[in-house]
């Protein structure tokens, strides 16, 4: 079920919009709009949903509009036109009572600069937003207690803000915002201000948070490794238009157009794609009932020199190598328990390959790729990592992917 779902959004600054509007309908770029009626285009025509739990990153340069989005979303800002739905209902129509009780009890809001308040104590400055809707002090307290635990920061909520690192004060930002329990986390560039090292380590507690809390969160950003991190989608942005969306692998793999290819053309592709990507098919297994001989005819026709052994559901038992099944059948034995391999590597299908390139380096055999119940997908080996590393992702067939080994 879609969460927020933002319909044909468009955002004219000046005193005289309808002038632009009707340019804007007859097709004219935003600059010639700008020429002819100086009113500015915010961002044009936006649709989009983002699903309950999805982490929906928009990316784009200085001006391209994202941030005039993420404020219109939760009416810092009013459209000019177009429709903004919160759980099916349109908030751009809501009384301003009812627009503050969606913001108070479904969004929270992640700012750049921390805005924390520098007279208040770090548990008083999470229990802020808990004191404007009125809980008691007993229960805002126990709340932003809770909210500063999540995130890592118990025992410093009787410190002020300037006690604290940036990162720190970055996760004061982000327990404030989760002290309010809100479905919905609207993060504006949250964290451009920090180091890049505390920046690295604030993403990845981004993530482990979400793993457990599951909220939607519309993360603003104009890093892109960032971006094919966190999101779950990415929507990149472009003189306040939505130019591509969908998957970080979508956007890495398939550029829309000339300038989404150059905007990434440079992004550590480690980073970004997963086993899934590049791994390939497995041309055949065996089973443990199989014999040896069986074995041997089928590395032969296939040109391997290992071969993965399942059960019949698919899931993962281990390998055998070739000359183990020859030695196995020339001493006429009908087993193929006593020479599988069960020490093998294997990876998620959800795994950076960045995490898995040593292994790779170091391995003799390919890397299988399993589920959560162990069920074999896919196998990783040297010839389909260097063809999606180098731009050509998993589609690229080479002579090693069809053989399972990893030489």
């Amino acid at each position: 079920m879609n969460k927020i779902s933002v319909r044909n959004l468009t955002k004219i600054y000046g005193s005289h919009p309808d002038r632009a509007l009707a340019l804007l309908y007859k097709g004219l770029s935003n600059e010639e709009i700008r020429k002819q009626t100086r009113q500015v285009v915010g961002v044009k025509n936006i649709d989009f949903s983002v699903a309950a739990g999805e982490s929906f990153v928009i990316m784009g340069l200085s001006g391209s509009g994202k941030s005039t989005l993420l404020r219109c979303i939760n009416c810092l800002i009013k459209a000019t036109t177009g429709e903004i739905l919160i759980d099916g209902e349109d908030i751009t129509q809501m009384s301003s009572k009812q627009l503050t009780q969606v913001r108070r009890e479904k969004m929270a809001m992640v700012f750049q600069r921390f805005a924390l308040l520098p007279h208040r104590t770090i548990l008083d400055n999470v229990a802020y937003g808990l004191e404007v809707s009125s809980v008691p002090k007993p229960k805002r307290y126990e709340q932003a207690m809770q909210a500063l635990e999540m995130v890592g920061l118990k025992g410093w909520e009787d410190y002020r803000p300037n006690n604290l690192s940036g990162g720190m004060q970055q996760r004061v930002g982000i327990a404030r915002a989760l002290a309010t329990n809100p479905d919905i986390l609207l993060m504006d560039e949250p964290f451009s201000a920090l180091d890049p090292l505390i920046r690295q380590e604030m993403q990845d507690e981004l993530m482990e948070l979400q793993k457990k809390l599951q909220k939607t969160i519309i993360f603003i950003t104009h890093d892109l490794d960032e971006a094919l991190k966190i999101g779950d989608r990415i929507a990149l942005m472009k003189d306040g238009e939505i130019v591509q969306m969908g998957t970080p692998e979508d956007i890495l793999l398939s550029p829309a157009t000339e300038y989404v290819a150059r905007f990434v053309e440079n992004v550590d592709r480690s980073k970004a794609l997963t086993a899934a990507t590049v791994m390939v098919k497995p041309r055949s297994v065996v089973y443990p009932k199989d014999g040896p001989m069986t074995a041997l005819r089928v590395m032969e026709k296939h040109g391997m020199s290992t071969l993965f052994v399942t059960d019949r559901v698919g899931k993962m038992i281990g390998y055998i190598r070739a000359e183990d099944a020859s030695e196995e059948a020339s001493r006429g034995e009908r087993q193929l328990d006593a020479i599988i391999q069960r020490d093998m590597p294997l990876a998620a299908p959800d795994t950076p390959l960045c995490d898995l390139l040593e292994v790779l380096a170091h391995t003799k055999v390919p890397v299988a790729v399993v589920d959560e119940q162990e069920i074999l997908k896919g196998v990783l080996v040297r010839g389909s990592v260097i063809a999606g590393l180098a731009g050509g992702g998993g589609e690229i067939k080479l002579e090693s992917d069809t053989s399972h080994s990893n030489r």
